[in-house]
């Protein structure tokens, strides 16, 4: 594994078990799970017009909750770009916060910390939260600083919905839309203030008693931030998620 990787997943592990320890008396009513996933390509956000990422994509990561409402975790995956020519970038997601729920609503706000293995300029730190009620949560995430993939300011609002269907089959939907800043250190000049990005459709189904899931999502593509028409996709994915005793 990378040094900066392992290194990186250690320290996210002390922070994450640290602030539990200052913040909650025990871990009786805590859940640590995680996740793996193998798919036919990275979509980031309705780009997929990006064919550096067309490659088979690895993902996944550990999640954290307790019943105070305090959560934290960690996301990677490999990507299909890099330094050099060897493409071997890694994108690493650290994130916290607290989410909590009333009834039928629900609601969280939390931090991102996007940390890029062998990418320059694009680590970053986006401000997020969301309110739902039942299937369908809004939710926001707001960019701090100038990274190679946005300017501060820029937000990506989403909408989700997830349902069950007959015969163990899963359905979601994720509209992503996006409100720019017109310039930063990176991107100088900005053609949209605003755009529809995507929206995705997805169809889920477990693979008999192993815990997999077969996922097929189609992205219908909207556009980037200087108006250029994202193309129509389709990404292939199996999962695995497990409770971490």
């Amino acid at each position: 594994m990378n040094k900066k990787l392992s290194s990186l997943l250690s320290l996210t592990l002390a922070s994450v078990t640290g602030v539990a320890a200052l913040v909650m008396p025990g871990t009786a009513s805590a859940d640590l799970t995680g996740n793996i996933g193998v798919f036919s390509k990275y979509v980031l956000r309705g780009i997929t017009n990006a064919t550096e990422n067309d490659n088979t994509t690895v993902q996944g990561g550990f999640d954290y909750s307790h019943a105070s409402g305090f959560y934290a975790g960690y996301w990677g995956s490999n990507l299909g770009y890099g330094n050099g020519a060897t493409n071997t970038g890694f994108e690493n997601d650290l994130y916290a916060g607290y989410a909590g729920k009333a009834g039928d609503f629900s609601y969280s706000l939390g931090l991102i910390q996007y940390y890029y293995i062998e990418v320059d300029d694009s680590d970053g730190l986006e401000f997020v939260g969301s309110v739902g009620y039942g299937p369908v949560k809004a939710g926001f995430k707001y960019l701090t600083k100038d990274v190679a993939w946005g300017n501060t300011g820029d937000i990506y609002w989403t909408v989700d919905y997830s349902a069950s269907l007959p015969m163990e089959f899963g359905f979601g939907a994720s509209l992503g839309y996006y409100t720019y800043e017109e310039s930063g250190d990176f991107i100088p000049a900005t053609a949209n203030d605003s755009a529809f990005r995507h929206l995705n459709l997805s169809l889920s189904h477990p693979v008999g008693d192993t815990g997999a899931n077969m996922n097929v999502t189609y992205v219908i593509g909207g556009e980037d931030r200087q108006g250029t028409d994202q193309e129509d996709t389709v990404v292939l994915g199996l999962t695995y998620g497990f409770e971490v005793k």
